[in-house]
């Protein structure tokens, strides 16, 4: 059991893998994400590299080689959403800006039937600060997330490690969305974790929602 979960077990003569699910439900077509811990139970240093992970799905007796997400890549496809992110509070400022500039105009019309316009300067002083405090708010949010989706990316997924004699070492293993199946059955996986001289074969199968 690793953290309320059951977690798979791989015992090979110099380490140890337990691989479980990251979350306790998979979205439908979801990327699969499992939290991978090793240790070495040798007496000198081994070495554990993402690039040597392979992932393949098996569907009606065909194989699919599935993607491993790398850090690497779940950074650029974060700084990627930042920058749609900052795009979308940009063109937000800019509304809240343009609004606020025409906030001190109005229109009036007399008893008379007679009709005009007015400028107040104190209504766009307050319109101004208004939408230039919201437009910092927003800024410094965008920001806030995007920092912080990076921590948790730094913290989380697994990296290359070596490992000292006795180490744990672990983190989320990212998957490229496994094929489609036929009426959303069950689906099949093996994940090879290869540490050192050792190789972990991990099979998991992945049974349909409120299966």
């Amino acid at each position: 059991m690793r953290d309320g979960q059951p977690a798979l077990v791989s015992h090979q003569k110099s380490s140890l893998v337990l691989v479980r699910p990251a979350s306790r439900q998979v979205r439908a077509n979801g990327r699969p994400v499992f939290v991978v811990a090793i240790n070495n139970l040798g007496k000198g240093p081994i070495d554990f590299r993402v690039a040597q992970v392979e992932a393949t799905q098996h569907v009606a007796g065909s194989d699919y080689g599935m993607q491993v997400v790398t850090y690497e890549m779940l950074v650029q496809e974060e700084k990627n959403r930042q920058v749609a992110a900052a795009i979308f509070t940009g063109l937000a400022a800019a509304g809240n800006a343009y609004s606020a500039s025409q906030a001190g105009y109005g229109h009036y019309t007399t008893a008379g039937g007679r009709t005009g316009t007015f400028y107040s300067p104190t209504a766009a002083a307050i319109a101004q600060g208004n939408a230039a405090a919201q437009n910092d708010a927003m800024i410094a949010a965008t920001v806030e997330t995007g920092q912080r989706n990076m921590a948790v990316l730094e913290q989380s997924v697994i990296k290359d490690n070596t490992l000292m004699p006795g180490e744990w070492y672990g983190g989320q293993l990212h998957l490229a969305p496994p094929v489609t199946s036929e009426g959303g059955g069950q689906k099949t996986y093996t994940i090879v974790i290869t540490v050192g001289a050792d190789r972990h074969v991990i099979d998991i199968a992945q049974g349909p929602a409120g299966a």
